[in-house]
């Protein structure tokens, strides 16, 4: 399906609207990307980067058509990252992310905003604090990755709710997306959405119960 045109694309079956534009925002990268890095050899010719695109919803957790696509194109021998920012595990963090289907690399915060109630951080100081600072270091390991060039797809899943607690800037992740250097596709996902990200998307998708 063409982008060069604005269209509104509504699929009943799935309960998806897609609402994809063409933007200006970008324009296409024929040089090599320059990175502040003293080894060459991680140089790479990049004919354009690929989309930026958004996946809205009005409510949490509703992404699992995104989580089963990323272990698609990675067993399709496509380097995956996923990071889910609100989300924690068991002995999880930036290192010890979960490898899959070889290619895949699942990371999760250390400290999760999912483990507790909303009243509960904000009454306490030191857990807001801890939990702040897991997903600001989860935020600086993505911005690590988005200027590598070693992937083929990032998803940054809930995203937006990070900025919304005012723990990652949005200035902050539209200067990372403007200097991204990956030749896939960058995928964020959340709720609230501020109008700047949305502008700069090219494709926005969505998602109904």
């Amino acid at each position: 399906m063409s982008l060069n045109s604005n269209y509104t694309a509504y699929r009943k079956k799935s309960k998806i609207m897609v609402i994809s534009s063409s933007n200006n925002y970008f324009k296409s990268n024929t040089d090599v990307v320059k990175i502040n890095t003293g080894n060459k050899k991680n140089l790479k010719r990049f004919t354009q980067n690929g989309q930026i695109q958004i996946y809205q919803s009005l409510y949490r957790g509703s992404y699992p058509s995104i989580i089963r696509d990323s272990l698609r194109n990675a067993a399709l021998g496509r380097k995956v990252l996923l990071v889910q920012f609100m989300k924690g595990g068991v002995k999880q963090g930036v290192g010890n992310a979960v490898k899959l289907c070889g290619n895949l690399t699942w990371v999760r915060s250390s400290h999760s905003f999912d483990q507790y109630h909303a009243e509960e951080i904000k009454n306490n100081r030191n857990l807001k604090q801890s939990i702040h600072e897991s997903t600001y270091e989860l935020w600086n390991f993505c911005k690590e990755e988005l200027l590598s060039g070693e992937n083929d797809q990032i998803i940054l899943d809930e995203i937006f709710l990070a900025i919304d607690m005012k723990i990652i800037d949005k200035d902050d992740l539209i200067s990372t997306l403007e200097n991204r250097f990956i030749s896939g596709d960058v995928i964020l996902t959340g709720t609230d959405i501020p109008k700047d990200l949305l502008l700069m998307a090219n494709q926005i998708t969505e998602l109904r119960s």
